[in-house]
């Protein structure tokens, strides 16, 4: 899901990493819809941590909680559960880096249409949503939110079909993007991803239930099973009668699933694409080991995200792997006024330097990514000051070079760090001493392939390739503002 006021975020603890903007959770046929609805988004609570909201159906009307803050508040509350009734629920998570965080932004959006309600959620990126927002607005309809989700809405709305899944069809034939969303009506709960499946989906069964979730984690918390991926173009229909599987985009086309959910956005104990998060993390570490190695005395991740990493370089270089930083979980956003002193101590209110495996030796550092550089630079710095001889930083991901466009909230190219400079310059901007990231073709041996195929790569890698494999109308026909602004006069 995204939204379109500003391109990042300007929390002052940001931790100079892309981040997912959302989760989706979906779950037909148990009596505790809401609970376990409320259960599944908690797992996936890193997908996104602004706000969250449920929407349930009882077979007669639908319920809805929606708020700001993070799951384990919104939901604590027997009352707010007992309030969400029903046997059917979806759920949203929301990371709001591209958008004010606003109550009317916060999903599920739900829609009283002439076959009866719809609520849906959705987790990416619509390329062409303001030409389809503006198309809309000049026809008369009047938009609530700047969610892009809200255009999937007034599509189903216009539509001339006749049932919900006949109106979902039509709507999304219209869009183009990356996205998985959940949509529950009276006449049951729906599914997709998009046709080149970049983000995530999964199907699961709890006894008799069947469930929807971004990542298999959500599955885990309940204890539900594992089934099977939603398919890349493929709607999942689940009601009283199973689970009916259709392809509306017509012809099946190569996967392009996103390669950054296995470098750093999924939960490390979820399974992607048929794969294992951790074991290819931990893969990737040791193929950075093998392109990448250098004389020292101890490897140390960037906590959290660079720990599979680091271990897999450790084993690969049989160095020794030491916790020498060690993370705070509990640091508040915005707990603290944000001068510019404060905003420079925001690096060390996350992450501390354990001295006693530091000083004195040869560091190597692992971390995921390298975004604009300012944190990476605040810990090369901190593991200096804690006395390391040399610091030498190794990245499990290629240079990141180029926007996402689909559903993450990246700085605009000539503000990320890679897009500036060789590596060599970057290096010398974060302070190492040395500095290399995994090739692309690396990244790809990880994940089992022999390399990156050319004509027809496996994952969408567009952040380290500029390989788009979705056209991207908006932002060819001009930049955010600009359009926002048009829609505005039109309206």
């Amino acid at each position: 899901m995204a939204d379109h006021d500003e391109m990042l975020t300007t929390n002052p603890f940001d931790d100079d990493h892309f981040h997912e903007e959302c989760a989706v959770f979906g779950i037909f046929g148990h009596t505790e819809a809401a609970a376990v609805t409320a259960l599944g988004l908690h797992a996936m609570q890193h997908r996104g941590q602004e706000a969250s909201g449920i929407v349930s159906f009882d077979r007669d009307q639908f319920h809805d909680h929606r708020a700001l803050g993070q799951v384990g508040t919104i939901f604590s509350s027997k009352d707010v559960i007992s309030r969400l009734k029903g046997t059917a629920a979806i759920g949203h998570n929301r990371y709001a880096t591209t958008g004010e965080v606003a109550l009317r932004n916060v999903q599920p959006l739900y829609g009283d249409f002439e076959f009866g309600g719809l609520a849906i959620c959705h987790n990416g990126n619509l390329t062409n949503s303001f030409q389809l927002r503006s198309q809309l607005v000049r026809r008369g309809s009047l938009f609530q939110s700047t969610s892009d989700t809200e255009v999937i809405i007034h599509l189903l709305a216009t539509s001339l079909r006749r049932t919900v899944v006949e109106r979902m069809i039509d709507a999304l034939r219209q869009v183009e993007g990356a996205y998985s969303l959940a949509a529950l009506s009276k006449d049951g709960l729906i599914g997709v991803r998009d046709p080149l499946g970049v983000r995530p989906l999964s199907i699961g069964r709890l006894g008799d239930s069947w469930i929807l979730a971004s990542e298999t984690v959500a599955f885990d918390i309940i204890g539900a099973d594992f089934v099977r991926d939603v398919d890349p173009g493929e709607m999942v229909i689940i009601n009283e009668a199973g689970l009916q599987s259709i392809r509306p985009f017509g012809l099946k086309r190569p996967a392009r699933f996103c390669v950054f959910e296995h470098i750093y956005f999924a939960r490390p104990d979820s399974v992607l694409d048929g794969r294992s998060v951790y074991e290819v993390r931990k893969r990737i570490g040791r193929e950075l080991a093998k392109e990448s190695p250098i004389e020292a005395d101890t490897v140390i991740p960037v906590p959290d995200s660079g720990v599979p990493a680091a271990l897999g370089y450790s084993v690969e270089s049989g160095l020794p792997f030491e916790l020498g930083i060690v993370r705070n979980h509990y640091v508040g956003r915005t707990f603290i006024e944000p001068t510019d002193q404060i905003r420079h101590l925001g690096v060390k209110l996350k992450h501390n330097a354990n001295r006693a495996f530091i000083e004195g030796k040869r560091v190597i550092l692992v971390d995921d990514s390298i975004v604009r550089g300012t944190t990476s630079t605040k810990i090369v710095e901190m593991v200096r000051a804690a006395g390391a001889r040399e610091v030498h930083v190794r990245i499990s991901s290629p240079p990141t070079n180029h926007s996402c466009f689909y559903g993450i909230a990246t700085p605009e190219r000539d503000k990320l760090l890679a897009s500036r400079f060789d590596v060599e310059g970057m290096a010398e901007y974060i302070g190492a001493d040395s500095l290399a990231f995994i090739s692309i073709d690396g990244l790809y041996r990880a994940l089992g392939l022999a390399g990156r195929d050319p004509v027809t790569p496996a994952f969408c890698d567009a952040c380290f390739t500029g390989d788009y494999p979705i056209p991207l109308l908006d932002h060819d026909q001009g930049n955010v503002a600009t359009q926002l602004s048009l829609i505005a006069e039109i309206a």
